[in-house]
């Protein structure tokens, strides 16, 4: 058996008071979240980054800090048995808009219902499930203390440098420096 590794982002959007999830269709027709196969040396993370440019063309996103869950399934490829695992992180779009990559047959934004909903494998249902909760206790208390605390900070940016946050596009309060990575837990 071949063992395959993916990464990539449950991408979501706040719009007039409403949290919205990316969901992409696949050539097989699975809706799923943004994702792909680890190239070279990246981390998980860069991988993640990655995917989201290209299969959404959205550049400017966040990682969530504190949040990484995996599924794994085994499929048939050329003759071959393939285990793959894919590890998911959050991220916060700031861009209102995604473009559809020739990967993918089509792709739309959907309220937390309409994504559990549609997303046609378990794993990633649970992972959205486990991630909108994660949202809905953490992220919103931290989007409020980001709010009140404009005292700036400096994250980790795609490339791995540091990036000070003055200066950063700001919308509802949080600054965003483009594909920012702040440290997600390894496993």
């Amino acid at each position: 058996m071949i063992e395959a590794t993916s990464a990539g982002a449950i991408l979501f959007r706040d719009t007039r008071g409403r949290r919205e999830y990316l969901l992409l269709k696949s050539r097989p027709g699975d809706w799923e979240f943004p994702k792909g196969g680890i190239e070279g040396e990246e981390e998980l993370q860069q991988t993640a980054i990655r995917e989201v440019t290209e299969e959404a063309g959205i550049e400017d996103f966040r990682l969530l800090d504190g949040f990484r869950q995996d599924y794994d399934y085994v499929f048939e490829a050329g003759g071959d048995t393939i285990h793959k695992t894919v590890h998911l992180f959050v991220a916060r779009s700031f861009e209102a808009s995604a473009e559809l990559s020739q990967e993918h047959r089509d792709m739309q934004w959907r309220d937390y219902e309409q994504a559990i909903n549609t997303i046609t494998q378990d794993g990633p249902r649970e992972i959205l499930r486990d991630a909108h909760e994660f949202l809905e206790e953490y992220y919103d208390d931290e989007e409020d203390e980001e709010q009140a605390d404009s005292s700036g900070g400096n994250q980790t940016t795609g490339d791995g440098t540091e990036a000070s946050s003055e200066g950063g596009n700001e919308q509802d309060g949080i600054e965003s420096v483009g594909r920012s990575v702040t440290d997600a837990p390894d496993e």
